[in-house]
């Protein structure tokens, strides 16, 4: 089945050092972008992460550091692929609880303004587990009726990835085939930043998900304990989540002063 398609829809993949999202970086990037006419485009790219990549990343991938030593950085790339994923919703395998908070922090640290947030993510294992509960391999069989031979290749898992969502729509007449539909249905989350340490409640207000104020309405932490807010910039916390903080920060003092 051909995508109902009103934005391009770029279905990605990243192959990492690591699994942590705040400090991890990627040695490999592929996109498949899928125009609303059907055309597809596909690009694949190493990266130089700047930093040793694990041996459990290297065992899981093949990609070692001498592989990538003599690739551009993220940030050299960083306006060019911005400039490709423009004007497009974005798809992947777990991308919404790891790829996509991972892409967030890389643009973040190469100084690339991207809203993210102004996307609709398709996440086609969710759509998979929702249905199914399964892996990409054991969902390319399933789906697709083919082995996946080089499963945790980003080109292969990303290409894979594209047929599972063709043959998920072709298979459950209760998908919708639109992206803003599969959107929402392959969301688990009501984050308010990426990585999901503020959730919206059912008010669809900001509130904080961990430590001692989880529950708790994140302006009126912020106005109660203002240190918190310096605890959590100076803290381990991804660049999003200090990005999302600092908004909802500004946005309550605006509110004073007006």
């Amino acid at each position: 089945m051909q995508l109902n398609l009103a934005n391009p829809l770029v279905f990605f993949d990243l192959e990492t050092t690591g699994i942590n999202i705040s400090k991890d970086r990627i040695v490999e990037i592929s996109l498949l972008k899928v125009l609303p006419n059907g055309k597809e485009e596909s690009k694949t790219r190493r990266i130089n992460p700047e930093m040793p990549i694990s041996p459990e990343a290297t065992k899981i991938h093949g990609i070692t550091n001498e592989d990538v030593k003599d690739c551009p950085t993220f940030r050299a790339i960083a306006k060019s692929l911005a400039a490709l994923i423009e004007g497009c919703d974005l798809a992947g395998f777990n991308s919404n609880r790891f790829d996509i908070p991972l892409l967030a922090e890389e643009f973040l640290r190469a100084d690339v303004d991207i809203d993210l947030n102004k996307k609709k993510f398709v996440d086609v294992q969710t759509i998979f587990h929702k249905m199914e509960q399964r892996t990409l391999a054991a969902a390319y069989k399933f789906y697709c009726n083919k082995n996946l031979d080089n499963a945790h290749n980003a080109e292969s898992d990303t290409i894979a990835t594209y047929e599972v969502l063709k043959a998920q729509l072709d298979k459950y007449p209760d998908l919708q085939n639109d992206i803003k539909y599969l959107s929402e249905f392959s969301s688990f989350t009501n984050n308010v930043d990426f990585a999901g340490r503020m959730v919206y409640n059912s008010k669809n207000e900001e509130v904080f998900n961990f430590g001692k104020y989880k529950g708790r309405l994140v302006t009126e932490v912020l106005n109660m304990d203002p240190s918190y807010y310096t605890w959590v910039m100076n803290g381990d916390f991804s660049l999003h989540t200090k990005k999302i903080l600092t908004e909802i920060r500004l946005r309550g003092i605006q509110g004073k002063n007006s």
